[in-house]
């Protein structure tokens, strides 16, 4: 069993995926699209990738604001979380993003990585964030 996590935005999803033993995260694509409206597409590609890693569960990014609040990009992520249950009949867990893209961007640059070229890959390594996380917490609650 693969667990794919999906750090959604506006104008991209990253994606990344879980190792069969549930302990790592790799960050594997980002899935762009050109308007926000246009989600057929990006579900599109995410259902292929669930086929060929064998998927059997999502966890989803949560944008929850720093005083736990949720505001437009929770409500959007909600939709998306619906359209994404609906295609792909999978569970999708919410997971809390906050500061992931702070901590992708830190990675970033201290790995010596241009500023004008870290949004290339920055929704990609949140999403290996968000994933991450999660696995982290999967193996502490068997612990």
């Amino acid at each position: 069993m693969r667990i794919i996590g999906l750090d959604f935005g506006s104008k991209t999803v990253g994606v990344a995926v879980s190792d069969e033993l549930l302990i790592t995260a790799q960050g594997i694509e980002i899935v762009r699209r050109k308007s926000e409206n246009k989600l057929r597409q990006t579900l599109a590609r995410i259902e292929e990738l669930i086929k060929e890693y064998n998927v059997e569960k999502i966890v989803l990014g949560f944008p929850k604001n720093m005083n736990n609040s949720e505001g437009e990009r929770c409500e959007k992520t909600l939709e998306f979380k619906e359209m994404l249950e609906r295609r792909t009949g999978l569970t999708v867990e919410l997971w809390d993003e906050r500061l992931t893209t702070v901590a992708a961007d830190n990675l970033m640059m201290e790995a010596g990585i241009r500023r004008e070229n870290r949004k290339e890959y920055v929704d990609q390594i949140a999403a290996s964030f968000i994933l991450q996380g999660y696995l982290d917490y999967l193996q502490n609650e068997k612990n």
